[in-house]
């Protein structure tokens, strides 16, 4: 399965990896959006009016597959209305006025845990999701089978340019990573846990190596500098030659992953009772005056969380949530930053600049690099005609969106986008079978 081997060498530009976190704490107000995971939207437990403070629950899970949320400032709920949200779609929020003060909720407290349900019950209850960026609620991950699990793999490998915060979380929180792994390895036996970091991190991996040593079972496996080594597949390929199958996921090969930062949020509210309520974020890109990691109240606003970095050296041509390769455009920079906000960019004109588009040359690389052995340039064309049968035949469903082919294409076709399409086309396409058979 060597396919996994491919990739690509991006700019690290890794501007903040040196700062340490400065915290904004001075935020008016805050608005936080029910929609911050994947799955069902969470359900307002407050209305205007409410006193709230910080770590109060202002919404209560919905479902299998859903996270609650806190108040991440102490103040009064001013509004409860829809947002637009980074997907194009509206969702509610709540938005609070902050009373200046972040008084922590007066009834947090640490969880007893007697159990593996008691572990579980915790991690929900602390609103954590998935923090690299995926937003899959963690209690839902951890809640199968001990017997399944053969490792616990900590995602630490940050290939994205320009993002710092999952390694300044792997320095200055090891002890709640360590304090979380501890009662997950209780609770769970876990017998091996691989935590899987970029050889560039150099401080990150000594942490990490030395909170291993306190551990029994822990071990640091340093990963070539690759993009996408914090892919899923590609990061527990490459940590335990496992070859998760098209359609499943790890636990289906004996491997839970869970992000570094996420694992520090668990051990938090574990040591202290206080929810997922605040974000360390990268700032970062050639229009940000000082680019820094900030660790800011959920709910903030771009806004505020730019001001705080000295504002912009030029107007940015493009905003985004995340890295280059796989971030999301910001529409609007009075959006707040969200769980799993892990970096916000402000790109200059120069650097958002888009490159012209030629015919493709067949040179392959798209295919080359591709970590799953895809074949961008024929998805296209099967795109292009609309055929579903082809796009099934060529697995543009097994796409992670990682942007390789389009970033090594020599012709600048915008591959990665178009393999977006095709994926949405084929989801339209099995939701009508399912009306039409239903």
């Amino acid at each position: 399965m060597s396919f996994f081997l491919n990739g690509v060498h991006v700019p690290h530009r890794k501007n903040t990896a040196l700062e340490p976190a400065v915290r904004l704490t001075d935020v008016k107000t805050v608005t936080i959006p029910m929609v911050m995971h994947i799955g069902a939207p969470a359900s307002p437990i407050v209305k205007v009016g409410d006193l709230v403070q910080v770590g109060t629950k202002i919404a209560e899970a919905v479902g299998g597959i859903s996270a609650p949320i806190h108040a991440s400032v102490s103040g009064k709920v001013t509004k409860i209305s829809d947002i637009l949200i980074s997907t194009g779609k509206t969702a509610p929020a709540v938005t609070i006025e902050s009373d200046g003060l972040m008084t922590p909720c007066e009834t947090l407290k640490a969880p007893v845990i007697n159990s593996r349900e008691d572990l579980i019950d915790a991690i929900r209850e602390s609103g954590v999701v998935g923090l690299g960026g995926a937003g899959f609620p963690t209690h839902v991950k951890w809640n199968v089978d001990p017997e399944r699990i053969e490792e616990l793999i900590i995602n630490g490998a940050e290939c994205e340019p320009y993002i710092t915060s999952d390694s300044l979380t792997m320095n200055e929180r090891a002890d709640d990573i360590e304090f979380a792994l501890r009662e997950l390895q209780k609770q769970f036996s876990l017998k091996r846990i691989i935590i899987g970091i970029e050889k560039d991190k150099k401080k990150a991996i000594e942490s990490m190596n030395a909170m291993a040593g306190r551990m029994e079972g822990v071990e640091v496996k340093v990963l070539p500098q690759l993009y996408p080594q914090g892919g899923e597949k590609v990061l527990v390929y490459h940590t335990t030659k496992k070859v998760i199958p098209t359609g499943k996921l790890p636990i289906d090969v004996g491997c839970i992953v869970c992000n570094c930062t996420t694992i520090a949020t668990i051990g938090t509210y574990l040591k202290t009772g206080m929810p997922l309520v605040e974000k360390c974020i990268t700032v970062d890109g050639a229009s940000v005056k000082n680019p820094k990691n900030v660790i800011a109240p959920i709910g903030t606003s771009l806004d505020d969380i730019f001001a705080f970095c000295g504002g912009f050296t030029e107007f940015p041509k493009k905003v985004l949530y995340g890295g280059p390769m796989m971030g999301v455009t910001v529409p609007d920079t009075s959006m707040p930053i969200i769980k799993n906000t892990n970096a916000v960019l402000a790109l200059s004109p120069k650097e958002a600049k888009l490159p012209e588009t030629s015919n493709c040359i067949r040179c392959g690389a798209c295919t080359n690099t591709c970590p799953f052995g895809l074949n961008p340039a024929e998805i296209l064309r099967a795109y292009k005609k609309k055929d579903i049968e082809m796009l099934k035949k060529l697995s543009v469903d097994t796409c992670m969106l990682c942007g390789c082919c389009s970033f090594t294409c020599p012709a600048n076709r915008p591959l990665v986008q178009t393999n977006n399409l095709a994926k949405q086309l084929l989801r339209e396409e099995k939701a009508k079978e399912a009306n039409q058979n239903g």
